[in-house]
């Protein structure tokens, strides 16, 4: 009775074969490689591999990384960034009191705005 493990997966991945690219009007081969499948995935995953070094390398070493959110320039800008922040939401407080404070004189001068409690409150004696 034959092995059933003779073609193991790394049997497999060493077996060789011959791609052959050939012209479809003149049958000439025009290229032929001989790999294997092993050679085929490591070849493939250097080549993904340098892909997303480049990538990175290029979103790194060049001015793209200032299009990347969070990434500024240096901790100088941050800070800078983080002290206008800071002095806008402060604005933005004053501002609010500001206009509530505007408000209370508008209701002040202008009598028609103004609620009036028409209860009669009485008094003890």
């Amino acid at each position: 009775m034959p092995e059933a493990n003779s073609n193991t997966t790394l049997k497999r991945l060493r077996n060789h074969y011959r791609m052959v690219i050939m012209n479809d009007d003149t049958f000439e081969e025009v290229i032929k490689f001989r790999l294997s499948r092993l050679s085929a995935y490591i070849v493939l995953s250097t080549t993904f591999l340098l892909m997303i070094g480049l990538a990175v390398a290029l979103l790194v070493f060049t001015p793209l990384r200032y299009y990347m959110p969070g990434a500024s320039a240096n901790s100088d800008t941050r800070r800078e960034l983080q002290t206008l922040k800071i002095r806008t939401d402060s604005l933005e407080q004053a501002l609010k009191y500001k206009d509530v404070y505007l408000n209370g004189i508008k209701q002040v001068l202008g009598a028609d705005d103004v609620l009036r409690d028409t209860a009669s409150l009485k008094v003890p004696k």
